[in-house]
């Protein structure tokens, strides 16, 4: 347990580490090179100093750590607080040739202390990991030749701060690997928990990838710090902007932590909520015209209800305005294209303006749904697509919204489910609340832009009851 509890302290410690080697650095300087600077000119140059360092990745955790690598972005961080210094620090009335050498001592000064205390830090988190103290325990999916030389080198340079503690991997020789064979694929789950690894190397490995990047997904759902090696690695170097390491001779790319957490979870609800109250205020006129309206071309029920699937599989019922006369033909397992001539001139304008939508805010007031989340389906639909579509299963990992990802990028309608599958689970695995309100921006903007359908396009609306344009849209 001791080593479990160095290994997340590892995972997170890095970082702070280096903000306040960065800030230190910067309080040094001030006081070193010129004490006449204005504490508040100082603290903004400091300030500016991390915001700039964070942006170019100085502060992420990395396994290789080489202030070489560093220094052009180490000298646009310095030059930033020597800009500050310049403008915020130094006497108005001071002749500007004598501000402007000031802030150029105090900028070469800062170049030196910022890489002197980087060396510094890098060496105390490097012979730290040497000894374990920061070191991570990691299983390596993939015991085939990438596996095994990224194995080799992680055990020949500790101080990566990765320690293999064996492989998981199907049909292999254990006899030829650096480390444990652990089990195969299907053991990941036991051996992670069992083992108390926090940390997860896919290098390929003998399954497809649909299996794969379901393993994939499992760790990120636990909060596991995810490597892949990429394909092409042989190709790419070190991009610290886009999480390249290169460990060796090989590519490894660090996943970021899945942002689906109870904390973020909680804010998202409460956006629900408070958006999707003040929605059903502020429409009510239009709810209420609607359901006259709908009453008056098609009588009672006004409400279209039917069973679709949440999150976790779990079902509810969702809600619509009613947009045409029943069929003997529909039902929750028919999948056919009705005729456009059900649809009254009522139907016809509350479906294209998706006005007939407006009941979910309801859904979502409840807990149903969600504003933007993968669209629910039929539960029939759901079992069919489950096992035929790869990744489909895994949309239900978040609460199902009223719009969502797939549908501002035109995946509704008679679409393919495969294409609508993997939209939404790129959607659950980069979530941010600023991914939500882009969608909803973009769904305003779609609306807005919809012209209306003639009536041999009206097979592709979304039908209240079992067509496959109804599922895109509706489900």
């Amino acid at each position: 347990m001791q080593q479990s509890i160095h290994a997340r302290s590892g995972l997170s410690g890095i970082g702070p580490l280096l903000v306040l080697t960065d800030l230190a650095a910067v309080l040094a300087t001030g006081l070193v090179v010129d004490r006449g600077l204005w504490p508040v000119a100082l603290g903004t140059a400091a300030l500016g100093l991390a915001l700039v360092a964070r942006s170019l990745g100085l502060y992420q955790s990395r396994l290789v750590l080489s202030v070489l690598e560093d220094l052009p972005a180490l000298l646009v961080t310095t030059l930033t607080a020597g800009l500050l210094v310049l403008g915020l620090g130094l006497e108005p009335a001071a002749p500007r040739g004598d501000a402007i050498a000031r802030a150029a001592v105090f900028t070469a000064a800062l170049a030196g202390i910022l890489v002197a205390a980087r060396v510094v830090a890098y060496a105390v988190v490097r012979t730290g990991r040497r000894r374990g103290y920061l070191m991570h325990r990691v299983v390596i999916v993939g015991a085939d030749g990438i596996g095994d030389r990224l194995a080799r080198a992680l055990l020949a340079d500790p101080a990566t701060g990765l320690h293999p503690v064996g492989f998981v991997d199907d049909d292999v020789d254990p006899r030829r690997l650096p480390a444990p064979l652990l089990g195969g694929l299907r053991a990941l789950p036991r051996v992670m928990r069992d083992l108390n690894v926090n940390d997860v190397v896919f290098a390929w490995g003998a399954r497809t990838d649909d299996q794969t990047i379901a393993l994939v997904r499992h760790c990120q759902e636990r909060q596991y710090q995810v490597f892949v090696v990429p394909r092409f690695f042989e190709v790419m170097g070190l991009d610290r902007a886009r999480r390249v390491e290169v460990v060796r001779d090989v590519s490894l790319v660090r996943l970021r932590r899945w942002a689906v957490r109870p904390g973020s979870m909680l804010v998202k609800r409460t956006l629900d909520v408070a958006v999707s109250a003040l929605a059903l205020v502020l429409l009510a006129p239009v709810l209420l015209g609607t359901a006259v309206a709908v009453r008056r071309e098609l009588g009672s029920p006004i409400i279209f209800r039917q069973t679709r699937v949440g999150r976790g599989g779990r079902t509810f019922e969702l809600l619509k305005f009613r947009s045409m006369a029943a069929s003997p033909q529909q039902g929750d397992t028919t999948w056919n294209i009705d005729t456009s001539d059900r649809l009254g001139p009522v139907g016809r304008f509350i479906r294209r303006t998706g006005v007939d939508e407006l009941p979910q805010l309801w859904n979502i007031l409840r807990g149903d749904m969600s504003l933007v989340g993968p669209r629910p389906e039929r539960p029939h639909f759901v079992a069919q697509f489950s096992e035929n579509t790869p990744g489909y299963r895994h949309r239900h990992r978040m609460r199902t919204g009223l719009t969502g990802w797939a549908q501002v990028n035109d995946l509704r309608g008679d679409t393919p489910i495969d294409d609508r599958a993997r939209a939404d689970n790129y959607y659950i695995t980069n979530w941010s609340l600023w991914g939500d309100v882009k969608i909803v921006m973009r769904t305003v903007r779609t609306v807005a832009r919809r012209e209306p359908r003639r009536d041999d396009e009206l097979m592709d609306l979304v039908v209240e009851a079992g067509t496959p344009p109804d599922s895109a849209r509706a489900g």
